[in-house]
């Protein structure tokens, strides 16, 4: 086999999406063409011919590394003493299905656009390191979400692409007879067929569903084009295809799954097909199987905001869902009742988390804070209940730290907390180490990987200008901008309105003084996008990119386009300091800030989301006291008014308080809390070994309630 083939085989599992040491072998081989291509790697093999691989690898000695890289792939794959193995053997036969509509595995394969998908990516990746059976199910985005670009008055303008799946690491699944494997689901206007495609996530396995197929309308074959594209009547039938062409392409595919997982109510279909063939395979009516449909089904609910649960009128659902609720053997008042806090009212729209509610039996928010803000949220649905025992509960969200962590960091960890410590990242034991680690070496580490940032985002305001016809940005001497040595803050995530990106902005004087202070100056990163219908979302973008190019911030206040995993991954890799800033209690979890504690990165956050059960007054920064007042405007003042005085008292004096030889004692200290306290706790091996234990191995057995306070029984 030629190296160029090995090569090929490490590219068609996503493992090495997490594994640096993969990575570094395609970016060793050529660092130019590995960054054009997007670190992909189907893509930089297809740029480079078998010969030029070849002399491109002798002089790096290469040929080993490639060698060792498979048989630890295969090893990896092969293994047979996992924690899945030993703690959800009942999951073999049966795995879980998790439904996401979105999933954010890494930047080359983009068919995520934030949180959720990058959520359902790491929950993914966790499962295949841990051993636990599961396959992921989601719809394949042939446009993605969008490629953002801002214009010269700083407004984002959206561009869609069309994705060769040729440079992809997905196949296309086929019949027994070697056809292209198509699934049907029908609507009242037409029968929308249904193609699939596969990836393999380490062990894990994801399954694809993509509606461009012939003999379709062209508004179906459009379906699955752009991820939340449209309006509600795409937005249903594109919920009708995840849900149940999804269970269909696992039947067709031979995996008959022992446990639902519904990543948000976007895919709450999938238990009513899942109730038809319980239905179809024992002769009994919907009334009779649809409490064991839901003893097995897990269901994860992510916003307490009211604007973000999928809602449909009446008509519309009985357009699309019509021949789903006649099968099930349902009047259209009792099918549309699954989707109502009030079943009697005729006016009340078809609500995708209250099916998903009353058709699961594990519920959970994402957060201790936002399991209290669901059960009061959705207490109408079991009226009979004090609000404390609303059955549901919560897991609070983690990061797969191999994904995020950079590799100057997982040397320190490796060296002093041992090497097999990822094996044990779940033992708070496994932490106490830190305090044996050097705070020099550390801090050295951190700077590293601070420098790495600033000079990538400077390749990137340098490409951002080019592509407006602009001259690279330099400071007034003609520096490049932004300096590895000044206290670096980073603002990365969705422009919505609850999460206050301008609330640093509140008193422009005051951050004047904060940034370009002569002993103690401050720079800001910021990145993120605005949904494409959300005017608001793009007002308040259009308004940091007003400040930033303001002339006293412009040297040291600056915003990168395009915000995707790979931004995300640099700036939690390298900033000193993460800003979240939303409108308690309105952050379901956040967990970008996670991904900065791996890397000594502080946080200063709201009270709100994970942060209200993770900050202990020495691993971070709080914002505010954790009250929620009715006046927005007057929490809004309050927390800005808090924030500068965090700044300004706190954590630069903090920052640049150095010895003789520049080093700050004091914030490394807060440094290495942060990790000590919080890293066991946020990861996503935690986070799926919740699940399994709490949810997925109970449900298989087929149990029949949930205990508020916790995710199942």
């Amino acid at each position: 086999m030629s190296l160029h083939e090995q090569l090929q085989d490490l590219a068609r599992n996503l493992y090495w999406v997490w594994h640096p040491e993969v990575i570094e072998i395609f970016r060793d081989l050529d660092p130019q063409v590995w960054r054009e291509v997007n670190h992909n790697p189907a893509v930089f093999l297809a740029r480079l011919s078998p010969e030029e691989v070849e002399r491109k690898a002798e002089p790096l000695t290469l040929q080993a590394r490639v060698t060792h890289a498979l048989h630890q792939l295969e090893a990896y794959l092969e293994a047979s003493y996992t924690w899945g193995a030993c703690q959800a053997g009942v999951l073999r036969v049966r795995p879980v299905a998790y439904f996401s509509a979105e999933f954010g595995l890494h930047e080359s394969l983009p068919i995520y656009s934030g949180g959720l998908g990058v959520l359902a990516g790491d929950h993914l990746k966790s499962a295949s390191d841990l051993g636990v059976p599961l396959v992921g199910v989601g719809l394949f985005y042939a446009k993605g979400y969008f490629d953002q670009r801002l214009d010269a008055d700083g407004r984002q303008q959206e561009a869609y692409f069309a994705a060769d799946v040729n440079s992809l690491p997905i196949d296309l699944a086929t019949d027994d007879k070697g056809k292209p494997l198509v699934v049907t689901v029908r609507t009242r206007p037409s029968e929308v067929r249904v193609k699939v495609w596969t990836a393999a996530v380490g062990r894990c396995r994801l399954v694809l569903l993509d509606t461009h197929v012939d003999g379709n309308r062209d508004e179906d074959k459009n379906l699955t084009a752009q991820l939340y594209g449209g309006g509600v009547q795409v937005r249903i039938r594109q919920e009708l295809v995840l849900g149940v062409a999804g269970m269909r392409a696992l039947a067709a595919l031979g995996i008959q799954p022992g446990v639902l997982h519904l990543n948000e109510g976007h895919c709450a279909f999938a238990v009513l097909e899942q109730a038809r063939r319980l239905m179809e395979r024992d002769g009994r009516p919907f009334g009779d199987v649809a409490e064991q449909a839901a003893a097995g089904t897990v269901f994860t609910t992510h916003t307490p905001i009211e604007a973000g649960h999928d809602r449909f009128a009446p008509d519309l659902v009985e357009e699309v869902l019509g021949p789903t609720r006649e099968a099930l053997g349902l009047a259209p008042k009792d099918f549309l009742a699954l989707g109502r806090r009030n079943p009697d009212d005729a006016g009340e729209p078809f609500c995708m988390t209250v099916l998903a509610l009353k058709m699961s039996r594990y519920r959970n928010g994402v957060s201790a804070l936002h399991g209290r803000v669901s059960r009061a949220m959705w207490r109408g649905l079991w009226p009979s209940l004090p609000v404390d025992r609303v059955p549901i509960g919560h897991i609070t969200n983690g990061v797969h730290v191999a994904s995020w962590l950079a590799a100057p960091m997982a040397g320190i960890y490796r060296d002093h907390l041992g090497p097999d410590w990822e094996q044990h990242l779940c033992t708070p034991e496994t932490w106490h180490a830190m305090d044996e680690v050097d705070e020099e070496e550390f801090w050295q580490q951190h700077q590293t990987l601070k420098t790495s940032l600033v000079n990538f985002v400077r390749r990137r305001l340098r490409t951002q200008a080019e592509q407006r016809g602009e001259e690279e940005p330099r400071t007034a001497d003609g520096r490049p901008l932004l300096d590895p040595d000044v206290f670096t803050v980073g603002f990365a995530r969705r422009f919505a309105s609850y999460k206050r990106a301008t609330l640093l902005f509140t008193d422009l004087e005051r951050l004047d003084a904060l940034v370009n202070h002569a002993d103690r100056p401050m720079q800001v990163i910021f990145a993120g996008k605005a949904h494409p219908n959300d005017s608001t979302g793009k007002d308040l973008l259009r308004q940091v990119i007003e400040v930033t190019r303001q002339k006293r911030f412009r040297e040291r206040m600056v915003f990168v386009e395009n915000h995707d995993i790979n931004v995300a991954r640099h700036l939690a890799q390298g900033v000193d300091l993460w800003l979240n800033t939303p409108r308690r209690p309105n952050e379901a979890c956040g967990t970008s800030g996670q991904k900065a504690v791996l890397n000594g990165g502080l946080n200063a956050s709201v009270l709100d989301g994970w942060w209200a059960e993770a900050w202990d007054g020495a691993n971070g920064f709080a914002i505010g006291d954790g009250a929620e007042r009715a006046d927005t405007a007057d929490q809004d003042r309050r927390d800005a008014q808090t924030l500068y005085d965090l700044l300004e008292h706190e954590a630069l004096p903090l920052f640049y308080d150095r010895n003789a030889r520049g080093v700050p004692h004091g914030w490394i200290r807060r440094q290495m809390a942060a990790v000590r306290t919080l890293a066991w706790r946020f990861c996503a091996r935690r986070m799926v070994m919740d699940y399994t234990e709490r949810c997925y191995v109970p449900a298989a057995g087929g149990a029949t309630a949930s205990v508020p306070g916790r995710a199942g029984p």
